[in-house]
């Protein structure tokens, strides 16, 4: 994580306060759910090579996931030579062209004995985390007997306290007399240098940084461009997703809307057939009902044919509406009137104009209407026996005959 949060050094510093405590925390939480070779593959966690100077060597260790390995040692002020250890036996030569390139691109520090370093506890007021080195800066004079331009120094937060919401810290600070033998023993090496920790009584770093923030190297990111370009696709992956489901949901709202037309066209289609099936209904019913209410033309002309004498016989039948009309030849047309009056299917029977004799037959022409009647004959209503028929007077042309007459009419 030291590695992750070198790089995020210099954005924290010009983020709104209180972004550091946020950054850490993120950083440390997505890591952490992170397998250790992936970490390593994507640059985070990869730790940091540590060069610590005892008796006149420089013991070279990696720094990752809280624990340091010791790699190997070389002379102090000669770099190029090597002193393998079993630890580095079948690892690459040590530094710039002798590391290997993983091990050459990580950050170097250098690790103080815990011997070299003044260690004190202060309570700070929460404010003061995002200033952390800033702030005891001003305790150095008071909590040491250095001063502080004569010092390295650098601060820890080990804790904030439920009560109060106070922060412990620790101010550790080393001598600059102290600090310059340990540069002096790694000659060139000190230029390189992106912090310098001290060690704990268990050897391990406890996570401080003396260097200034403006003397400490920033370690080129191999993984960098990699990095951008990945971040840069993913933003692109996520525009053209959002984009893509935008056109979608436009293309299922369309379809919609389509659909909605097509079933409302189709809506109004079987509401115009509807009505006009209940149009076809309810004339069907006016006309069965007008029908019903009206004696068919077979029953009229039954009741005409029992009605009519046999020298009668009719040249037209019309039956329009509710009149019916007559015309036709008989030798007692007077009569005709008494013998329609009482049937069942019509009424007001009357003759229309004057009988006009007929010199062919010896017949009078007639011309009779009458009105049909409304509702149909009770069942078993007998109609009146037709009177007996007078002698017919002879013609040049022979009568037709009753059947005649029906057939005529029809």
């Amino acid at each position: 994580m030291t590695g992750l949060r070198d790089r995020l050094g210099p954005i924290r510093a010009r983020l709104w306060p209180g972004a550091g405590r946020f950054l850490d925390w993120w950083a440390r939480g997505l890591a952490a759910w992170l397998p250790a070779g992936m970490r390593r593959a994507l640059g985070v966690g990869r730790g940091r090579l540590t060069l610590q100077a005892v008796a006149g060597e420089i013991v070279l260790g990696r720094d990752q996931d809280g624990a340091l390995r010791e790699l190997g040692r070389i002379p102090a002020h000669d770099p190029a030579v090597v002193v393998a250890t079993p630890a580095i036996a079948g690892d690459a030569d040590p530094l710039g062209r002798l590391l290997a390139p993983r091990l050459a691109e990580l950050p170097r520090w250098l690790l103080l004995p815990a011997s070299s370093c003044l260690r004190r506890r202060l309570v700070l007021p929460a404010a003061a985390a995002d200033r952390l080195r800033d702030v005891v800066g001003f305790e150095v004079d008071r909590q040491t007997p250095f001063d502080v331009a004569d010092v390295a120094y650098d601060a820890r937060l080990l804790g904030r306290r439920e009560r109060d919401g106070q922060l412990d810290v620790e101010l550790v600070v080393v001598p600059r007399s102290a600090l310059a033998p340990q540069l002096a023993a790694l000659g060139a090496l000190a230029d390189g240098l992106a912090g310098i920790d001290v060690a704990g009584e268990d050897g391990q770093p406890i996570g401080v940084n003396l260097l200034p923030p403006e003397q400490r190297r920033q370690q080129r990111d191999p993984w960098r461009v990699w990095n951008w370009g990945l971040a840069t696709l993913a933003v692109l992956a996520t525009g053209l997703m959002l984009w893509q489901v935008l056109q979608n949901r436009r293309a299922a709202a369309e379809a919609f809307e389509a659909r909605i037309a097509d079933q409302a066209a189709a809506g109004r289609q079987a509401a115009e057939k509807r009505q006009r099936l209940v149009s076809l209904i309810e004339g069907q019913a006016f006309l069965d009902a007008t029908r019903a209410k009206r004696p068919t033309s077979v029953e009229v002309i039954d009741e005409l044919t029992r009605r009519l004498p046999d020298n009668t016989y009719l040249e037209k039948l019309s039956l329009e509406d509710q009149r019916m009309m007559l015309i036709g030849l008989s030798s007692e047309a007077p009569a005709l009137i008494s013998r329609l009056q009482g049937a069942p299917y019509w009424r007001s029977p009357a003759l229309a104009g004057a009988l006009q004799p007929d010199p062919t037959s010896g017949r009078d022409r007639f011309t009779l209407t009458a009105e049909l009647a409304n509702t149909a004959p009770p069942a078993g209503a007998a109609s009146p026996p037709p009177s007996p028929a007078a002698p017919s007077v002879p013609a040049p042309a022979p009568a037709p005959t009753k059947q005649e007459a029906v057939d005529d009419a029809g």
